[in-house]
């Protein structure tokens, strides 16, 4: 399988540091509103090319989904974006299954490409579904294999996320406390532990022990477990990948996204 080129999430004030590296641009600038409306950021106006990112925080169940979709079909005409991406957190909601369902079928009319939460992912035979990188138990690969079973060989997305988590030890719930990384960054320059790659995660590790708290475990990406994860996908034939700006600025050679003449924000 061919490489595809990575999805960027990015707001309208980040999109200019994007400037000439090989991705696709997906706009950060829209939202499912109260009534099911379109609700677009105001920088959105000077958008155009890449895909569009739908999220719903700001949506409380009700409105025709019929109409919502109208509504993102014109947009993406309009701007010229060639994809939709549908991040919905929480739980599922059937009006938004509906949203998933309808947009599916028209994405695929148009050649459009519809990724979708894992969550939502059996809303639409079309969908691409979005699998974190991020996990704390099993392994990623088997993460992905499953998720591949479950959802089709070819509709899996690796979602890379750059997280950090500091465990209390044991872990039952596999769930840490996350740190930012200026808060990873102090923890390593205190401590100074000796940092491990796990090759089940896919991610960098060490311990630590508090007088107050007892033994610790943290977790966490940089640069190279980043660039691991993506070829983990690739060896599975995983060729969709997109990630936060935020998350990888500082990887962009790692992930080998070399800097071009032109932006890329298309397919």
């Amino acid at each position: 399988m061919s490489k595809e080129p990575m999805i960027v999430l990015t707001t309208p004030e980040e999109r200019n540091q994007l400037q000439g590296l090989p991705v696709i641009v997906a706009h950060m600038a829209y939202s499912v509103g109260a009534g099911a409306v379109l609700l677009r950021a105001q920088s959105a106006r000077s958008l155009g090319g890449g895909y569009l990112v739908l999220n719903s925080s700001r949506y409380d169940g009700t409105g025709r989904a019929e109409t919502f979709c109208q509504q993102v079909v014109q947009e993406c005409q309009y701007r010229r974006f060639q994809g939709i991406v549908c991040d919905f957190e929480g739980g599922r909601l059937p009006p938004l299954e509906k949203i998933i369902h309808m947009l599916g079928e028209q994405c695929a009319n148009r050649g459009w490409n519809l990724l979708v939460s894992e969550q939502y992912g059996h809303s639409s035979p079309h969908a691409i579904v979005m699998i974190p990188s991020a996990i704390s138990g099993g392994t990623l690969e088997a993460r992905l294999q499953e998720a591949q079973q479950e959802f089709g060989q070819n509709r899996i997305a690796l979602a890379l996320q750059r997280t950090a988590e500091d465990f209390y030890l044991p872990a039952p719930n596999g769930r840490g406390i996350t740190l930012s990384q200026q808060e990873l960054k102090q923890k390593i320059e205190t401590r100074n532990p000796s940092i491990f790659f796990s090759h089940e995660f896919c991610a960098r590790y060490f311990t630590y022990m508090s007088q107050e708290t007892g033994a610790h475990f943290v977790l966490f990406d940089d640069p190279v477990t980043m660039q691991k994860k993506v070829e983990l996908a690739a060896r599975l034939g995983i060729t969709t990948v997109l990630a936060a700006w935020q998350d990888i600025a500082d990887a962009t050679r790692e992930l080998g996204l070399f800097s071009t003449r032109k932006t890329q924000v298309l397919r």
